[in-house]
């Protein structure tokens, strides 16, 4: 069938309804009625001929095999036309990115900064998440960019570096360590969200030291308090805010973890997208 025989409210319709699971919750939010969302989807599956969603009262809305395919076509339709109507005079639209949580403060946030300088009509959403969700994310067309750490990402995923962190030891600001074998003895703090993880332990071992984890979290602040009081070491590439008196960070010899900004090669860069990258701080 061709594309004349769907509408782009239609698929708007499909998306919403994947996005929020039940025909009431997706209306409450594009301000139609439940009855309108579900005449629009018979109208597009009819078009499509194919059947994308199993509809059960009581028991919400679930997609398809197609269509799911379905969803995932479906956002890039939408992001694409809205970038066609919103790009031509200039740089203005919405950019949709994903971070890794620890950072979205020193990489993420200074560049949305600076694109609402150079950029003003262009909107950044942004998502935190750990790395595997967001290369998922990207790859299914939910995103546009994602700033990762460039540690184990997938091959089909185009990468500009825009970063790098070096690691470092994390102890208790009175703590006499000058490296990481002085604390190879004393207990470990992780922070549990790889890749940090993976690159911590790797660290570790290139210098010869076989840690002992006692403590396990993925929030930086954990760390940064569970080491201020003496409970433990850590390895680290994030930033620690310089008013932490807490703590102290010793220089390891150690390789930088860079820092990429990613997309999908599957996708073409709008000008939105471009517009964004280009502002980088």
């Amino acid at each position: 069938m061709s594309s004349s025989n769907f509408t782009l409210r239609q698929v708007s319709y499909l998306v919403a309804v994947a996005e929020h699971g039940t025909l009431a919750a997706a209306a409450a939010t594009l301000h139609v009625s439940p009855s309108a969302i579900s005449v629009a989807l018979d109208e597009l599956e009819r078009a499509l001929g194919v059947q994308l969603t199993l509809r059960r009262r009581a028991h919400g809305v679930r997609l398809t095999p197609a269509g799911r395919a379905a969803v995932t076509r479906g956002r890039r339709l939408l992001r694409d036309a809205g970038e066609l109507a919103t790009s031509l005079g200039g740089a203005s639209g919405v950019v949709s990115v994903g971070c890794y949580p620890t950072l979205a403060p020193v990489v993420l946030a200074p560049w949305i900064a600076a694109v609402h300088r150079r950029h003003p009509d262009t909107r950044v959403e942004f998502v935190e998440d750990d790395q595997d969700h967001l290369q998922r994310r990207l790859l299914d067309g939910e995103l546009d960019l994602a700033v990762l750490y460039d540690h184990g990402l997938s091959a089909d995923l185009e990468t500009e570096r825009v970063a790098a962190n070096v690691p470092y030891l994390l102890v208790a600001r009175d703590h006499p360590a000058t490296d990481l074998h002085a604390v190879a003895d004393e207990p470990m703090v992780l922070l549990d969200l790889p890749p940090s993880s993976d690159h911590a332990l790797a660290v570790c071992r290139e210098l010869g030291v076989t840690p002992r984890i006692e403590h396990r979290t993925r929030s930086t602040e954990m760390v940064r308090a569970l080491v201020g009081l003496g409970l433990g070491w850590s390895v680290l590439a994030q930033a620690v805010p310089d008013h932490d008196v807490r703590v102290a960070r010793v220089p390891l010899p150690a390789e930088p973890l860079p820092v990429v900004a990613a997309w999908s090669r599957a996708v073409t860069r709008s000008p939105v997208v471009q517009a964004m990258l280009d502002a980088r701080p």
